[in-house]
């Protein structure tokens, strides 16, 4: 099995919507830091598992410097982008979102 790692950090702002009251219902920003891990039996034609551009490329493209709200179609908790990314990027199997210093969520597949 082969495996790779990719660790990025994207910026980002979100509101939560939740049934108690927090202060992360109002709008706020993270630097996100987002590990992504992705494994396969073998290599693609380039040699490689997924190609760290691709990687970049899904999450960044989407995320980097937007209203998580406005972006993605579900409640932008970190654990909630976690799958999200897992299921776009290409052999993913894991991922950690962390939001701020100490709190870190991580989807993974089965």
């Amino acid at each position: 099995m082969y495996y790779v790692t990719k660790r990025l950090e994207i910026s980002a702002s979100h509101r939560l919507e939740l049934d108690y009251e927090s202060k992360c219902t109002a709008l706020h920003g993270h630097n996100w830091i987002i590990t992504v891990y992705c494994r396969a039996e073998k290599l693609n034609s380039n040699g490689m598992v997924v190609d760290f551009t691709d990687i970049k490329k899904t999450i960044s493209e989407r995320l980097d410097h937007q209203c998580l709200n406005d972006t993605l179609p579900f409640n932008p908790t970190a654990e909630n982008i976690a799958r999200w990314i897992c299921d776009n990027v290409t052999n993913c199997y894991r991922v950690d979102v962390q939001e701020s210093e100490g709190n870190v969520a991580s989807y993974e597949r089965d």
